[in-house]
């Protein structure tokens, strides 16, 4: 797989970071400081919601194979979407389980912390130009000849 450019890997963080906050935090529920998102409220639909919750969340677990995570980063993934899918099958409490696991939340930050340690290593620096230098050597020293004979 080719390597994906810094601006590429941004911009995958920036859509995650908006579908997970649309999926785990979008919706603020009145008079607290606590938030749900849309997977919470798709939840409420016994089995059928929850599987549908799954299916969401694999977006992150793409998005992160296209990133080309890690195995172990991905394998934490599906452990996350794991427990979301099985607490969210809980009757009653499932649904103020999914709402407060936020599992894609999770997902994306641990991508985006996979990324950035990627980032952070700095590839090695491009071998001295030496050819190059030596073909400028040679016009300069034929042009100064030149120049030297003419005048």
């Amino acid at each position: 797989m080719a390597a994906r450019t810094e601006a590429q890997q941004r911009a995958t963080l920036e859509r995650l970071e908006k579908f997970s906050r649309f999926t785990d935090s979008s919706i603020g529920i009145p008079f607290t400081k606590f938030q749900i998102g849309a997977e919470a409220i798709i939840g409420l639909v016994p089995l059928v919601g929850d599987a549908a919750g799954l299916v969401l969340s694999s977006y992150v677990l793409i998005e992160a194979q296209r990133a080309g995570a890690s195995k172990g980063v991905k394998l934490r993934m599906l452990r996350n979407m794991g427990i979301d899918f099985l607490g969210g099958l809980l009757p009653v409490v499932g649904d103020a389980f999914d709402a407060i696991f936020k599992a894609n939340t999770r997902n994306t930050r641990l991508l985006k912390n996979y990324l950035e340690e990627q980032l952070e290593v700095e590839p090695p620096p491009p071998p001295f130009p030496w050819k190059t230098l030596i073909g400028l050597s040679i016009l300069f020293a034929v042009v100064t000849g030149g120049l030297t004979l003419i005048f």
